[in-house]
């Protein structure tokens, strides 16, 4: 038993593993059909009240999960409803074992879109910022989520009927500076680091349709933005820049997240664009800065 632990603990995962599927099949398993079995349940109450949700410890707590029953885990996070494939999705691990997982940018953005307020998440992932907004706005508000890899956007797709919410409406595209197609691809086996490709594509990229967030926001209808969060791994710039040259300012964000671990790979810096617009950064995250228009 041992010996069989260690050699599970340390198998590397694939995005393509067999239990990493169901949420693409047409009719997967209703919510609650992998709730966390009681050795489960018991690891991630650990991590919640103690240091091992940090993210340093979470790769190990993931495989232990998994030993004990391979596949995905439906939980409750921020008040919405998850089924996590934590195996190959830092974000997933994260918001399964952190109950406070991006806290600071989550109330930063709660603070600025009011119940009944427009949310607008691009590079929604599986939901962990839009379906957390997606409840503080309340059915009167709107929620956009875009999301273009196909495996990650499923996954969104049913987190957010398995939560119940019509007030938010899934794109199924990348934001970019121009309507047309872009090819994207992962790195390595962390499904939410899905990137823009930019040079060479490899031979896992695909091709995925690319929407300006204008037309986006003119399609889905709304004729303000409270607040946006935006992560789509170095490709911040190319999105925001064309939107804030063309869009009416009725439009702009009253509140931005923004992430800069990538902002190295930035053609043009979006950061002090927005401020020169009359944004200003109110605070800043191990991989978020925070900015509130004047």
């Amino acid at each position: 038993m041992e010996s069989s632990l260690k050699v599970a603990m340390h198998a590397p995962l694939s995005i393509e593993d067999i239990s990493l599927k169901p949420d693409n099949d047409p009719t997967p398993a209703p919510f609650g059909a992998f709730a966390p079995n009681a050795a489960q349940a018991a690891i991630i109450a650990l991590a919640h009240r103690s240091r091992l949700k940090r993210g340093a410890f979470r790769p190990m707590l993931s495989r232990l999960v998994n030993v004990l029953r391979a596949g995905p885990v439906d939980v409750q996070y921020q008040g919405a409803s998850f089924r996590f494939y934590h195996q190959a999705s830092a974000t997933e691990r994260g918001a399964l074992f952190n109950p406070d997982y991006n806290i600071e940018e989550l109330d930063f953005l709660r603070a600025h879109a009011p119940g009944g307020g427009v949310f607008v998440d691009v590079g929604a992932n599986v939901g962990t910022y839009a379906l957390a907004l997606a409840r503080h706005v309340g059915a009167s508000g709107r929620v956009i989520a875009i999301e273009p890899h196909p495996v990650t956007h499923a996954r969104l797709a049913f987190n957010n009927t398995a939560s119940g919410f019509a007030q938010t409406r899934l794109v199924a595209a990348a934001a970019g500076p121009a309507d047309g197609e872009l090819m994207i691809e992962t790195d390595g086996d962390n499904l939410g680091a899905s990137h823009i490709v930019s040079g060479q594509a490899s031979s896992k990229a695909i091709k995925v349709p690319s929407l300006r967030l204008q037309r986006i926001l003119d399609e889905a209808g709304v004729s303000h933005v409270d607040a946006l969060k935006i992560d789509v791994e170095g490709f911040e710039d190319r999105v925001l820049t064309g939107f804030f040259k063309e869009a009416p300012q009725a439009l702009w964000p009253r509140a931005v997240v923004i992430e800069h671990l990538s902002s190295n790979e930035w053609q043009n810096d979006c950061i002090a664009d927005m401020r020169a617009r009359g944004y200003a950064e109110t605070g800043k995250t191990r991989s978020n800065t925070l900015l509130v228009r004047g």
